[in-house]
């Protein structure tokens, strides 16, 4: 992601490119655009070319600097919340779990689908599970069925039939 990548005025948004060179804008919530104006403003040298995250050399980070970065803020993390300590967070269970909290605030999977950058809803579904909770409000909707309900026993003359066929 360049620094020319992200817009911080009016609808603030970042552009990226995914895999397969997809493009995708998702937009950025306020105290983002204000934490990244913070860092633009610390660090002037940066243009509109360059990475806005740069490793040590300048360069855009690699995966495997986003894992270790992730795995240094899990540590950090850890200290004040214990249960995150022997937990194994990677980006993609930032992604998933970023993808469930958007399901579970009632966000269209369709609209996930797009975020998340997938061809199609139904590569979303495989990826996005519905959990417990989701389920009891979805139940919570249902009216409960009144009474027992009878269960239905065939005649003989349609059981003969059936055996027929």
């Amino acid at each position: 992601m360049r620094v020319a990548d992200v817009v911080l005025d009016g609808a603030a948004c970042v552009h990226l490119r995914g895999k397969g060179r997809k493009q995708r804008s998702v937009p950025l919530w306020r105290s983002t655009v204000k934490e990244i104006r913070a860092w633009l403003k610390f660090n002037p040298q940066l243009s509109p070319t360059s990475a806005l995250l740069p490793n040590r050399d300048g360069q855009a980070m690699r995966r495997d600097n986003v894992t270790k970065r992730l795995a240094l803020a899990v540590t950090a993390a850890a200290k004040l919340n214990a249960g995150l300590e022997n937990r194994r967070i990677t980006p993609h269970t930032v992604r998933h779990t970023t993808a469930m909290n958007l399901l579970q605030s009632g966000v269209d999977i369709s609209v996930i689908a797009l975020w998340l950058g997938h061809e199609s809803p139904a590569t979303t579904h495989h990826y996005v599970e519905a959990d417990l909770a989701m389920k009891e409000r979805a139940l919570a909707r249902l009216q409960e069925p009144e009474g027992k309900l009878p269960r239905y026993r065939a005649s003989d003359s349609l059981l003969e039939f059936l055996k027929t066929l």
